[in-house]
């Protein structure tokens, strides 16, 4: 049986919203594995002094590893 976990995170970028998602995966790969899909919930443009950053929540979505020890 698999289970699957999701997990919320708040991402940033000043480049464009696909960099603060991509930014968001690289983030959660570092400890998470066995990632599936990332569903984006909010997207804010920031502007400060003219300049705009980007910022998103998102859900992601991982199977949970079902390989028990039997022993």
């Amino acid at each position: 049986m698999s289970i699957v976990k999701v997990i919320e995170l708040i991402a940033t970028s000043d480049k464009s919203i696909d960099d603060a998602l991509r930014n968001a995966v690289a983030e959660a790969s570092k400890t998470i594995k066995n990632i599936d899909s990332d569903n984006i919930s909010n997207i804010k443009a920031h502007v400060n002094n003219g300049e705009i950053s980007y910022g998103i929540n998102c859900k992601v979505s991982f199977r949970v590893d079902d390989r028990a020890s039997t022993n």
